[in-house]
């Protein structure tokens, strides 16, 4: 049993040392320790004294508990080591430990500390025959040295040690030069001769000096230096004494009201002249008081200091300021750090949450008519937002009424008023009664606030009573703009200005005059107003302007003026015109040049705009623009040769409009000069006759001759037997070289011949001179019409002869009436024996009508003979007359 028991003790003593070892290696893997920091302090630590700075994120980043195994020390989050107590440092060195612990992440550190008090060394001279010199481990460079600001002392206070490892062997003798030493502020620090010991004499500011650059020497005493000058630090450590101040004394901000919760205000600043990046200067701001309490309208963030709302109740028209009261604390906050007060004042700036509105809603007032410039009445605009601000400024609108612009409205920028004013004098006649409907605005939008509804337009009703009055002539219109014509002369007329009487609506009994003084450019009837020139203009005042002031004066000698805007135009009397006008194409169709002229200046000049005015010549021709005063013209492929009168308008560049005839031979050869025109013929497009009918005509004409031949040949055959009747000698004149009266005839037959003469010669009788002669018989009868002929008796021959001749004459006109009808006929037709009804025959106007009626060529006297005319015979005729009545 025993063997058993003690196995079963064995087994039981096996598992807890594995257990041991499992919590050992557990604490080592989660509570390592890390690098160990030793400071050098004085034998005596006052209580607050700064020992040192470790380093706690180069051992643990996110240390969330920092402790010490030491209660005589305080560590701080950025690694100072603080004393909490008078510490007296017995023995030569001191340890404690730093503890962190990471709460989430299950981890812990520790960093252990030693301070070491400052000791004494004795040193050993340097003896000369020590030749060779044996290096061990330097020590002469340690680590900056560091002594806390506003140090309490006690003084002289050693803050340091330097030595070489020469002094194993030799007397060694330590100084040290720069700032504090021999330098500005001399005799803050000094160093013991023998030992190295640098010493302070007094407190340091590290503000003032932060730190002091120093160089250590170590020599012998016959002056050899066996290590090289050493350049040593002495950093003066902060100490929080100075406590933390704003940049401003009053920050002032303005926040505008009914902002959204969260709105920026502003940002306070505060400055700490400790040590940056430290807990000394790790401020926390809070608000400590406002005004007013009630309700918080404002936070302020604890590390920024920047401002913000808190409720979107902030209203301009209840408090229109609040102050705050700020604090700023170093040490991140902590109660036992440094702090200060600030004033902030917040002004709630104005937004336009209160509509204008209008103290009435409806106003009267009274103007006498015809008045302008005038102010009639002052409206009060009433607002609830901040005065002389864009919520508060008031704008006025005429929305009805004032259609014919005789009113307008503008505000009074001291009293926000609307200054209702007439800007057209207005007329009694017209109406006496004028309703105005103005309504009120601010500058900027109204402002619709999360509590209040959209508000309408206020509005208000002013009635404007017009007042009679009499009133002078009035001109219609007020300014009459006229142009002088520059080519004009004196007293052309260039229009009528008149003026009416408002009370009768006519222009009776106003009398007009140009008021003196104006430019004498024209005149004025005094009765009609009727403007006509007064001089003659040259082209160097074509342009130029002048307003001439008319006066009309009615009977009771009130006058009225009107205003004459006189401008002086261009001599514009000439129209474009082409040169040349005459042009001759060829088969090739080549464009011929044609240019547009004109002696006017701007604007009734260049450029030309060409038109063919004729339609039907458009389809034929065509025209291309050359430049601004010529262009070219050229035929269309589809026209026949021939000359053709082309008109062409031109127009200027004021439209006004001349036309020109161009006239182009469109011509079937090679060069112009192959085509010579005759300057007789007609100038129309070319006709061309057909074939049939050049041979028609022809033919016809050789028809005709040949009849006339055959006749001549019949009636030549045999004597003409017949006498002349006395019908024959009616309207013929009878020669007699009897200049005294003759023998007594009464006959009415014998009357004076028109435009035949019988003669009878070796049996023939003769007719005028129609050109053929008719034979009968041994006699020859000649008809001639035309020329100055005279009746004859032959030879023997009396009444029988006449009779004869009236026989031949019947025979001749039953011959030739029918023949000469078909001829005629024959004559009317065309290359296709159809009718040409559409033939012309063109007669020329002499000056009056013919008491004989038709004379034409083929025409036939069958009217029965009329002897009225003979009532109305011209004087010649008269005294031919007169000689054969009997006396």
């Amino acid at each position: 049993m025993a063997p058993a028991a003690a196995r079963q003790g064995g087994s039981l003593c096996r598992a807890a040392c594995r257990q041991l070892l499992f919590g050992l290696l557990v604490l080592i893997l989660f509570c390592d320790a890390c690098k160990k920091v030793t400071f050098n302090v004085p034998s005596k630590l006052e209580a607050g004294m700064l020992v040192g700075r470790v380093n706690l994120k180069e051992c643990l980043k996110s240390a969330e508990h920092i402790s010490s195994s030491d209660p005589d020390f305080r560590i701080l989050e950025d690694g100072s080591v603080y004393t909490t107590n008078i510490i007296s440092l017995s023995s030569e060195e001191k340890t404690f430990t730093i503890l962190l612990k990471d709460i989430q992440r299950h981890e812990e550190k520790k960093i252990h500390v030693n301070l070491l008090s400052h000791q004494k060394k004795t040193h050993k001279t340097r003896h000369t025959r020590d030749t060779v010199l044996r290096r061990t481990k330097r020590r002469w460079a340690p680590i900056p040295s560091s002594m806390m600001e506003n140090s309490l002392g006690p003084f002289p206070m050693q803050i340091q040690q330097v030595q070489s490892d020469t002094a194993q062997n030799y007397a060694i003798y330590y100084s040290a030069s720069g700032p504090g030493f021999d330098r500005d502020p001399k005799g803050l620090f000094y160093i013991e001769r023998e030992t190295g010991n640098i010493f302070a004499t007094g407190p340091v500011d590290r503000e003032q000096y932060p730190k002091f650059e120093i160089v250590c020497y170590a020599t012998t005493a016959d002056g050899y230096s066996p290590e090289k000058p050493l350049p040593h630090t002495i950093k003066i450590e902060d100490d929080n004494d100075n406590a933390p101040c704003f940049t401003q004394d009053l920050f002032e901000f303005v926040v505008p009201e009914h902002c959204k919760p969260g709105t920026v205000v502003g940002k306070v600043i505060a400055e700490d002249r400790d040590e940056i990046y430290t807990l000394h200067t790790t401020l926390r701001y809070r608000i400590v008081t406002e005004q007013p309490s009630l309700p918080k309208m404002f936070s302020v963030h604890r590390e920024s200091g920047v401002i913000t709302t808190l409720t979107p109740q902030l209203d301009r028209e209840m408090v229109g300021k609040h102050i705050l009261l700020i604090e700023v604390r170093d040490m991140a906050g902590q109660p036992f750090g440094l702090c200060n007060t600030g004033t902030v004042v917040i002004k709630v700036g104005d937004i336009n949450d209160n509509a204008p509105y209008f103290g009435h809603s409806s106003y009267e007032t009274k103007v006498q008519e015809n008045l302008v410039k005038v102010e009639i009445l002052r409206i009060p605009c009433l607002d609830k937002d901040e005065p002389n601000s864009p919520a508060w400024n008031c704008r006025f609108s005429i929305v009805k009424g004032n259609e014919d612009n005789h009113f307008d409205i503008t505000t009074d920028g001291r009293t926000n008023e609307g200054v209702l004013c007439v800007i057209k004098g207005l007329d009694y006649e017209t109406t006496n009664l004028r309703i105005l409907e103005i309504t009120v605005f601010n500058e900027i939008p109204y402002a619709v606030v999360p509590y209040s509804s959209t508000l309408a337009q206020s509005t208000c009703t002013v009635r404007v009573i017009v007042l009679d009055d009499d009133e002078g002539p009035v001109f219609k219109p007020c300014l009459l703009p006229i142009t002088i014509n520059g080519c004009g002369t004196v007293g052309t007329v260039i229009g009528k200005y008149l003026a009416e009487d408002p009370e009768t609506g006519n222009s009776e009994g106003i009398s007009y005059r140009i008021a003196p003084g104006q430019c004498n450019w024209i005149t004025i009837d005094e009765n009609t107003g009727e403007l006509r020139t007064a001089k003659l203009f040259d082209k160097a005042m074509t342009g130029r302007q002048c307003n001439i002031t008319v006066l009309a004066v009615d009977r009771s000698g009130k006058t009225g003026t009107g205003t004459v805007f006189a401008t002086v135009g261009a001599c514009d009397k000439y129209y474009p015109t082409m040169t040349p006008t005459e042009f001759t194409i060829c088969r090739d169709r080549k464009p011929v040049y044609i240019t547009a002229v004109t002696p006017n200046e701007s604007p009734y000049s260049a450029p030309f705009r060409f038109d063919i005015s004729d339609r039907s010549m458009g389809s034929g021709w065509q025209t291309t623009q050359n430049d601004a005063t010529s262009i070219y013209l050229s035929p269309r492929s589809d026209i026949p040769f021939g000359i053709y009168k082309i008109p062409i308008s031109v127009r200027d560049n004021a439209g006004r409009q001349g036309t020109s005839m161009v006239t182009v031979n469109y011509c079937d050869c090679t060069t112009p000069s192959d085509c010579v025109r005759d300057p007789d013929s007609h100038i129309s497009p070319a006709v061309t006759l057909g074939v049939w009918a050049i041979l028609a005509m022809i033919l016809g004409s050789l028809l005709l001759l040949l009849i006339l031949i055959t006749l001549c040949g019949c009636y030549g055959t045999g004597a003409v037997s017949k006498h002349v009747t006395d019908d024959l000698a009616n309207q013929n004149l009878i020669i007699s070289n009897t200049e005294a009266p003759g023998e007594e005839v009464m006959d009415p037959n014998i009357i004076p011949l028109q435009a035949a003469t019988v003669n009878s010669c070796d049996h023939g009788v003769g007719m005028g001179t129609i050109g053929h002669e008719v034979k009968t018989g041994g006699q020859s009868f000649e008809m001639s019409k035309g020329g100055h002929q005279t009746l004859e008796s032959g030879r023997g021959y009396g009444q029988s002869t006449m009779e004869q001749g009236r026989y031949s004459y019947s025979e001749w006109q039953n011959f030739m009436h029918s023949r000469l009808g078909e001829k005629v006929y024959m004559c009317r037709q065309d290359e296709e024996n159809k009718h040409s009804e559409d033939y012309v025959l063109p007669y020329n106007y002499e000056g009056r009508g013919s008491l004989a009626g038709s004379v034409g060529c083929c025409s036939d006297q069958q009217e029965v003979e009329v002897l009225d005319f003979l009532d109305q015979l011209e004087p010649k005729f008269r005294t031919l007359a007169e000689t054969c009545v009997k006396r």
